[in-house]
């Protein structure tokens, strides 16, 4: 059938030649505006109602997140535990800087109460001071045995290398290691490995003896300790090394009282081997 001709059947339009049960095509917006103008409804009332508060805000407000979505009650909770947590930190870092640090007026006076928090879980084996604040001052010196080319023998005086290696270090703004640690560090490494009688004591005795040995006759073939003996040749032939030791003075404002007399520990004498007696192992 046409689709001019006339007919019940007969559909008119763009949709006649999809059928009767073809779907129909939206109307566009226009047309849906229209529709709804003609049936009194205000054009675009179904279009999305945009939000009036600021671009992409929830209706109402940010929601909470974190300890403030919890109720009042446990908020104080949670701030008490905080600070219960805070308290404990403080105290155990308070303690264990009593217990490293040296002793003082805090320690003199509680220093049970300090060792009751510490030991045994918390315990520490080192200080907060390497090494200690100076408490006292010690020197070491040394003499030596002089045999002359005539066969004659002598004796120096004593050598201060402490003294030597103060002045050399004073004023000075690079100082040497040896300068610095070298007659210490044999003098501590002697110490360590000797009784109060000088008697070695362990398998390291021997070798801290011959390293202290071996420092003295280098600095005194330094010191051009023969020839200040002999005014010419000679051999060293023996090293006695001996410490002087005083306390450091308090200061004008403390009432601790302390002995500045000093005190000496001579060690026996120390026969040169041959070949050290020119100067030391070259």
């Amino acid at each position: 059938m046409d689709a001019y001709d006339e007919g019940s059947g007969a559909r008119h339009g763009p949709d006649a030649r999809h059928g009767p049960d073809a779907p129909r095509r939206p109307a566009p917006p226009e047309e849906r505006g229209a529709a709804h103008e003609e049936r009194g409804a205000p054009a675009g009332s179904a279009r999305p109602v945009e939000p009036s508060g600021p671009l992409g805000a929830h209706p109402l407000g940010e929601p909470r997140t974190g300890v403030a979505a919890l109720s009042l009650r446990y908020r104080i909770a949670v701030a008490l535990a905080l600070a219960v947590v805070a308290v404990g930190v403080c105290v155990h870092l308070g303690m264990t800087f009593l217990h490293v640090a040296p002793a003082n007026t805090v320690t003199k006076a509680h220093g049970k109460a300090v060792d009751d928090w510490i030991y045994p879980e918390f315990e520490q084996n080192w200080k907060l001071f390497a090494p200690n604040p100076l408490q006292q001052n010690i020197s070491i010196q040394v003499r030596a045995g002089i045999r002359a080319p005539d066969g004659s023998a002598s004796t120096t005086g004593w050598y201060d290398l402490s003294a030597e290696d103060g002045r050399a270090i004073d004023k000075n703004l690079l100082p040497s290691h040896t300068q610095q640690n070298e007659l210490r560090r044999a003098w501590d490494f002697y110490v360590a490995t000797h009784d109060g009688e000088n008697r070695p004591v362990g398998l390291r005795g021997s070798l801290s003896e011959s390293y202290l040995r071996r420092i003295m006759v280098l600095r005194l073939d330094r010191d051009d300790a023969v020839r200040a003996a002999t005014g010419g040749a000679g051999v060293i032939e023996r090293v006695q090394v001996r410490s002087r030791t005083s306390n450091v003075p308090p200061p004008r404002w403390s009432r601790e009282k302390v002995s500045t007399t000093p005190s000496y520990r001579e060690l026996p004498w120390w026969k040169v081997p041959q070949d050290e007696a020119a100067g030391g192992v070259r």
